[in-house]
């Protein structure tokens, strides 16, 4: 790696550790020439699948948008930025693990739609009414009852869990 202070290629290695939620490894180097430290992020470069857009146009995974279209719903909400960069990764590595060389966009808009329901309901409904271009006050009702329906439902399944471990913390 060349010194981005005085360009000598040797340098050496300070220390490593994880960073990016072990995505990442950030290391601290130190020129063999002028002592100068700095620090360097290594990550594996893994290929993204291209996105098939509804035109049919194909165009590579661009991160930034993802980025930029959830922090237009998540605008003035109390979510923490560590909170969107690992929805981000999560959204991430759903795409890589699916081994596809091409995906269709709606996949990625559902995949962000399931973050922003775990992130903040109300970013959820954002997203949603863009990306499912709601024409009117109807299609935002029905959308908030299927929350509505899903939040009680997930409850009903914690408290089944909950019901099915004894004072011991043993399952019956």
């Amino acid at each position: 790696m060349y010194c981005p202070f005085c360009s000598h290629e040797e340098t050496k290695v300070i220390d490593s550790r994880l960073a990016g939620e072990g995505q990442q490894i950030r290391r601290r180097r130190e020129c063999l020439q002028c002592g100068e430290r700095f620090t360097t992020f290594e990550t594996a470069e893994l290929v993204m699948p291209r996105i098939i857009k509804s035109d049919e146009s194909r165009e590579p995974f661009d991160e930034s948008k993802l980025r930029s279209s959830l922090l237009k719903a998540l605008e003035k909400r109390p979510v923490a930025s560590e909170a969107l960069d690992a929805a981000i990764v999560h959204i991430c590595n759903k795409l890589r693990s699916l081994g596809e060389r091409e995906v269709a966009s709606r996949l990625v808009g559902e995949l962000a739609m399931d973050e922003l329901h775990h992130l903040d309901e109300v970013a959820y409904v954002r997203f949603a009414s863009v990306y499912r271009s709601f024409q009117d006050i109807d299609a935002f009702r029905e959308e908030i009852e299927r929350m509505q329906h899903r939040r009680s439902r997930e409850a009903e399944e914690i408290q089944l869990a909950l019901w099915a471990v004894d004072d011991a913390g043993k399952r019956k």
